[in-house]
């Protein structure tokens, strides 16, 4: 299956977006990389026909990477959600500049119960969930669960590689399928005064998880 636009077209077009102008580290907040994007994306169009004339969810969409990306792949429509107001205020300005149609942003906490009413709703959930470092120890998981819960299809994630085997474990413990369908290298950008090193490689893994 194709895709509606070539995978470098693609990249250019999310490399046109606008990031995060103060990321909250309280919040993990980094930008996907365009690269990292736009393979993602590519991958779950031409693979397994998951962006094209679907619904797709983008949880904690941030400025829109994952999203937008979808949208420009042709997505039936895109909800994206955030629980920070002030990078939804980005992606609508994403939204704009790029003018995209068929796009939704919703201010929620991705795991309160304001996700509810879509339970089973989407065809394709997009999430690269916070890692789960710092204070946040087990939210990746947590992402995932949810996005399980409101796909009537699969949920792609992107996780560290070194979480491999523990997310192979809840997988069997949550009775669904899953596996890692592209690796990808990470190029983490220095984002905050913590950092020491101006970037680091983190080797990624992309999941499709889908009910049995």
């Amino acid at each position: 299956m194709s895709a509606v636009l070539k995978l470098k077209v693609l990249e250019g077009h999310l490399q046109e977006l606008s990031g995060f102008s103060a990321p909250k580290l309280e919040l993990e907040q980094y930008v996907t990389p365009p690269h990292i994007a736009a393979v993602a994306l590519y991958t779950i169009q031409t693979q397994y026909q998951g962006i094209e004339d679907k619904l797709v969810l983008d949880a904690g969409c941030g400025p829109g990477m994952l999203g937008l990306g979808a949208a420009m792949l042709a997505a039936g429509a895109v909800t994206a959600v955030d629980i920070d107001p002030d990078v939804l205020a980005t992606f609508r300005d994403n939204v704009e500049e790029m003018e995209i149609a068929n796009v939704d942003a919703v201010q929620c906490d991705f795991l309160g119960p304001c996700v509810g009413k879509w339970e089973n709703y989407f065809d394709t959930v997009l999430m690269n969930p916070p890692f789960g470092t710092k204070h946040n120890a087990g939210i990746d998981m947590q992402f995932l669960r949810r996005g399980l819960d409101l796909s009537c299809d699969s949920v792609y994630s992107l996780h560290k590689s070194s979480t491999r085997s523990h997310i192979q474990k809840r997988i069997k413990e949550w009775g669904v399928k899953g596996s890692v369908i592209a690796e990808l290298r990470y190029n983490l950008e220095a984002s905050y005064k913590f950092h020491k090193q101006q970037s680091r490689d983190i080797a990624v893994d992309l999941w499709r998880l889908h009910h049995t």
